[in-house]
C-alpha cells in the first residue's frame, strides 16, 4: 500500500477588516488552479463572508467552485458541534454518570445547551475530519479575528486537559474495584482513545504542515495589533511563513491622499521586515474597488501571488446620488451602550469618540471597557489600558479598561478550587461520603475549560459594572460573530442555572450542593437581570458601526437581523470613513473607492428608511488621543 498523501494546512490570520477572506480565497483559487488533488477553503469566522466573495451560497457541506478542484465550506458551529457530540452522547454519558454523583437523567440537559467557545470546537472537529479524509491536497483556514483565532491554536492543549478529565471520570467503577476486590488495570475507554488520537492527527497537522499568513494592511492600528498577536503565536511556537499586506499604494500619483497612504505602505513594509525576516513577502494594490467573483479572485491571485502588474479596470458602479446634511455626536441617554459591528471597521473609534462627547457635553463620568479578546483601546488613548478602569490623559471622569478574559478565569477557578476543597474535607458534610475522588474531578475540570469562556465572563464583568457607579457605560464589543455569541450567552445561561438548581436539588441533602444551589440562583437572579436590562431602550442600546463597502454591508445585515432575533433595541448605525466624492479629486483610485461607497449608502438608505444613518467622514490621519477624538468628533453627517 502507498503512503497517504500529506495534507497541507494553511491558516490566514490577521486583525478584522483587514481582507482576510478576500486574500484566502485568491489564494485557494490560486492553488486549486495549479492543483491535481482537491483544495478545500473554510472559514471559522461565525459571520462567514466567503459566500460573499464569491458571489454564491454555501452551507456547512463543502460545494464545489467550478472549473477549479477547489470545495468550499461555511462551518454552522451549532450544527457540526452537535452532529459531532450526538454520535457519542451515550458513551459520554456513561463516563460522566460513573465518574460522578448525578445521574444519567440528570446529566444528559447539560450537554444540549449552547457552550461557550462552540464556534473553535467546531473548527477544530471540520479540520480534524477533512485530514483524516486525506480527499484534499490542501485546506485553506479564513481565520476568524485574531483574538478569536487564538483560542481556535489553543483549543488542542485545553481539550487535551479534558480528555484527562473524561478519563478520571471513567476509572471510579475501576478504583472502587481494585480497592475492593483487588482488580487491576485501568482500561481507557474507547471514545477517548479515538479523541486521543483525533487531537495527536491536528497537532501534528498544525505543527508539522500547517503554515500560517499573516495579513495586514498599512493602518497603524491594523499593524500595531498584527504584531501583537504574531508576537504571542510565537511564543506559542507557531510560526509566521508569509505575510500580505494588503491595501497597499505603491502608485500614488499626485492624489494627497493616495500620497500619505504610499508613505503608510512604506513604512508597514519596513517594519514588517524588520519584524519577520525569514517569512515571504506579498503586496496587494488598492484598487479602491471590491474583489467579487471567481474572475476577480483569479485576477487577484495573480497579482498577490504570482506578482503579476494588474491594470486595474474600474468596476465601480456611476456616482450614486447621496444626499447629507450636518448632524452633531449623539449624547450617551441610556447607561448602557454596546458598540457592535465587523471587525475592522472602527469600533473602538466610535466607542472612544461616543465616551469623549458625552464626557465634554453632559459631564457626567463614562466609562468605556472593551471585551474583544484582541482589543485597541490602548492605541485609540495612547496609554496602557489594563484589566481595571483607569483615567485616559486628560480627564479623570473618563476611564477605560481593557478584559482579560482568561486572567478572569483563572482568578475565579483557583478560588472555586479553595471552595471545593472547603466543601469537601473530611467531616464538612452532615452526610458521611469521601469526596476525594469528586475534589479531583472539579478540580481537572477547571483546569480543562475551552476557549470561549470569555463570553461568560465578559456576561459577568457587564454586569458588575452595572451594578457599581451611576455614570454612562460603552462597551467596545468583539467583532459581530462572537459579539452576537456574547450578547446570547445570558440567555443560555439562564438555562444553565435551571437545569443546574434542579439537579443539585435531587443533592439537597449535601451540604456543598445546598451551597454551591445558593451561588447558582445568585447568578441566575442577576443573569434575569441583565436580559431584561438589554431589552430596556430606556437603560441600555446598540450602536451599529460599518463600512460603506459590498461585504461590510452584507455582514451588517446579518448583524442587524441578528440584534432585531434578540429584541435588543438597536440605536443609530454609524458609517465610518466615508470618502466624499468633493474629497476624492480626479485620482481614480479614490474616484473607483468613493463611487462604491455611495452606491453602499443608497442601498442602505432604501433598505432601512426609518433608521438614523450617521456618517463619519475618511479622516487623513488615525483617530488618536484627545486632541484626534476632538476633532473627530466635531464634525458628523447624516444620511437624509
Amino acid at each position: 500500500m502507498g503512503k497517504t498523501p500529506i495534507t497541507k494546512l494553511v491558516f490566514f490570520i490577521g486583525k478584522g477588516g483587514v481582507g482576510k477572506t478576500t486574500v484566502s480565497s485568491a489564494y485557494a483559487v490560486c492553488q486549486a488552479r495549479l492543483a491535481k488533488r482537491p483544495v478545500l477553503l473554510v472559514s471559522t469566522d461565525p459571520a462567514h463572508s466567503l459566500g460573499d466573495v464569491f458571489q454564491q451560497r454555501f452551507s456547512d457541506h463543502p460545494a464545489r467552485v467550478r472549473p477549479f478542484p477547489l470545495w468550499v465550506a461555511e462551518i454552522n458551529a451549532e450544527e457540526r458541534f452537535r452532529s459531532f457530540l450526538n454520535s457519542r452522547k451515550e458513551e459520554l454519558l456513561s463516563i460522566l454518570e460513573r465518574g460522578s454523583l448525578f445521574s444519567r437523567d440528570e446529566i444528559a440537559p447539560f450537554l444540549d445547551i449552547t457552550l461557550p467557545g462552540m464556534a473553535e470546537i467546531s473548527a477544530l472537529i471540520t479540520i480534524h475530519d477533512a485530514l483524516s479524509s486525506a480527499k484534499y491536497s490542501q485546506i485553506v483556514v479564513d481565520t476568524a479575528p485574531f483574538g478569536h483565532t487564538l483560542r481556535l491554536f489553543e483549543l488542542p492543549r485545553y481539550f487535551a486537559g479534558f480528555l484527562k478529565f473524561l478519563e478520571l471520570a471513567a476509572t471510579r467503577d475501576q478504583l472502587l474495584a481494585e480497592h475492593f476486590g483487588g482488580a487491576g488495570g485501568m482500561r481507557t475507554p474507547p471514545i477517548i482513545q479515538d479523541w486521543q488520537q483525533a487531537l495527536a492527527l491536528v497537532e501534528a497537522a498544525l505543527h508539522t504542515n500547517g503554515k500560517l499568513f499573516l495579513v495586514t494592511t498599512p493602518e497603524k492600528f491594523a499593524l500595531h495589533e498584527s504584531l501583537r498577536c504574531a508576537e504571542a503565536l510565537q511564543r506559542s511556537s507557531f510560526r509566521i511563513a508569509g505575510v500580505v499586506l494588503n491595501r497597499a499604494v505603491l502608485r500614488a500619483g499626485k492624489c494627497p491622499i493616495c500620497h500619505k497612504r504610499s508613505g503608510a505602505t512604506t513604512e508597514a513594509r519596513r517594519v514588517l521586515r524588520r519584524q519577520f525576516p525569514d517569512a515571504q513577502f506579498h503586496f496587494a494594490e488598492d484598487s479602491g474597488s471590491p474583489v467579487l467573483g471567481v474572475e476577480s479572485l483569479e485576477n487577484f491571485a495573480e497579482h498577490v501571488f504570482a506578482n503579476k502588474r494588474v491594470s486595474w479596470a474600474s468596476t465601480a458602479p456611476k456616482e450614486a446620488k447621496v444626499k447629507f446634511a450636518p448632524a452633531v455626536w449623539p449624547e450617551l441617554r441610556a447607561r448602557l451602550t454596546l458598540v457592535v459591528g465587523k471587525g475592522g471597521v472602527g469600533k473602538t473609534t466610535i466607542s472612544a469618540a461616543l465616551g469623549f462627547h458625552s464626557r465634554v457635553q453632559t459631564r457626567e463620568p463614562v466609562d468605556i471597557c472593551s471585551v474583544d479578546p484582541a482589543p485597541s483601546l490602548d492605541d485609540i488613548f495612547q496609554t496602557d489600558v489594563g484589566a481595571q478602569f483607569r483615567p485616559v490623559p486628560g480627564d479623570a471622569r473618563l476611564r477605560a479598561a481593557e478584559m482579560d478574559s482568561v486572567a478572569e478565569f483563572d482568578g475565579w477557578a483557583q478560588e472555586m478550587k479553595r471552595t471545593i476543597a472547603r466543601a469537601m474535607r473530611p467531616g464538612s458534610s452532615r452526610v458521611h461520603i469521601d469526596f476525594s475522588f469528586e475534589r479531583r474531578l472539579f478540580e481537572q475540570l477547571l483546569d480543562s475549560v475551552p476557549p470561549g469562556v470569555d463570553e461568560l465572563f465578559s456576561v459577568f464583568r457587564i454586569q458588575e459594572m452595572l451594578s457599581r457607579g451611576s455614570g454612562k457605560l460603552v462597551i467596545d464589543m468583539a467583532p459581530t460573530g462572537h459579539a452576537l455569541e456574547l450578547l446570547r450567552t445570558p440567555e443560555r445561561l439562564l438555562a444553565w442555572t435551571r437545569l443546574l438548581l434542579k439537579t443539585l436539588a435531587a443533592e439537597r441533602k449535601l451540604a456543598f450542593a445546598q451551597d454551591a444551589a445558593v451561588e447558582v440562583a445568585a447568578l441566575g437572579r442577576r443573569t434575569r437581570g441583565l436580559v431584561q436590562f438589554l431589552k430596556d431602550r430606556k437603560r441600555a442600546g446598540v450602536c451599529v458601526v460599518m463600512l460603506a463597502e459590498p461585504l461590510p454591508d452584507r455582514e451588517t445585515a446579518r448583524l442587524l437581523h441578528g440584534l432585531q432575533s434578540l429584541n435588543l433595541p438597536v440605536g443609530p448605525i454609524f458609517v465610518n470613513r466615508v470618502l466624499f466624492s468633493q474629497n476624492a479629486g480626479k485620482c481614480w483610485r479614490c474616484r473607483n473607492a468613493s463611487n462604491w461607497q455611495m452606491a453602499t449608502l443608497a442601498k442602505l438608505r432604501r433598505q432601512y428608511p426609518k433608521a438614523t444613518i450617521l456618517v463619519a467622514r475618511n479622516f487623513p490621519q488615525e483617530i488618536v488621543g484627545m486632541k484626534g477624538l476632538q476633532a473627530f468628533t466635531r464634525e458628523l453627517w447624516r444620511i437624509q
